[in-house]
């Protein structure tokens, strides 16, 4: 480990350490009203009772972080598994560009939740309601960052492979991808926090699990701590699935130099 990160580690802990000593003093001296804000100690009973006890909203952490981790990964993978190829696709070709585009600009200027009325509608309460919501999240940053990528690539790049005998096929999976992967990862990356921005929101649908619905039934009990503990599991998931994809980014492009 370098200076650099051991740096930005001690940093970040120190920050942490003064966050949280702030709000045990805060809470402990008054200057903080629990009715409002929870306690420390409110929040560890709080996550004592979903992690370990009757849980809470009908089942304990596990049991919620596991339906909405795959409530994500199912909007994630689909939007990306379309995403990307067209905006590599729209990227590489002026034509494709022409016959995509209109309808793309179209959707794109449409949030994920305005898309619940018609996803009710078409799919019910279930979860392919809340994974369609979750694709109309992640599907606009994974087609434009796509995009974007195939046209930062400089075009001597392309040529002078060209004049190597690189055509067809071989110059898209040797020059196009891997000269648009930062971007495509930059569009991977918001495509997850498009994700789990809209998470919440989807798994209102008549959600019977998920961290979504801890949000939810604490909200209506008027019970903070229980609603902070929600969204702490909503960041630990959060920076989870990040470090996931970090690695992944790291190992697509081992050629690239850590910052």
């Amino acid at each position: 480990m370098s200076t650099a990160d051991r740096s930005r580690i001690y940093t970040g802990a120190a920050t942490v350490a003064v966050v949280l000593g702030a709000w045990v003093l805060g809470s402990r001296a008054g200057w903080i009203s629990t009715q409002a804000f929870p306690s420390p100690e409110q929040f560890a009973a709080a996550a004592r009772q979903l992690v370990w006890s009757e849980g809470f909203g009908d089942g304990r952490l596990h049991q919620h972080v596991l339906q909405s981790v795959k409530l994500i990964l199912m909007g994630f993978f689909a939007a990306t598994a379309v995403g990307v190829p067209l905006g590599l696709w729209m990227g590489w070709s002026r034509r494709a560009e022409a016959m995509a585009n209109p309808i793309f600009l179209l959707i794109r200027p449409i949030p994920a939740l305005a898309w619940i009325p018609l996803a009710i509608v078409w799919l019910g309460l279930g979860d392919a309601a809340k994974v369609m919501i979750l694709w109309f999240a992640a599907f606009v940053p994974a087609v434009i960052n796509s995009f974007t990528g195939v046209r930062n690539i400089e075009r001597p790049i392309i040529e002078a492979s060209r004049m190597l005998g690189v055509r067809g096929f071989a110059l898209v999976k040797d020059v196009i991808v891997p000269g648009a992967l930062p971007s495509i990862f930059t569009g991977l990356r918001l495509a997850l926090q498009g994700c789990m921005t809209a998470l919440v929101a989807a798994e209102l649908l008549g959600a019977m699990l998920g961290i979504g619905k801890v949000l939810y039934q604490a909200g209506l009990d008027i019970y903070p701590a229980m609603i902070l503990a929600g969204m702490v599991s909503v960041a630990v998931v959060g920076f989870a699935l990040t470090a996931v994809l970090d690695v992944v980014e790291h190992r697509s492009m081992p050629w690239r130099t850590p910052h």
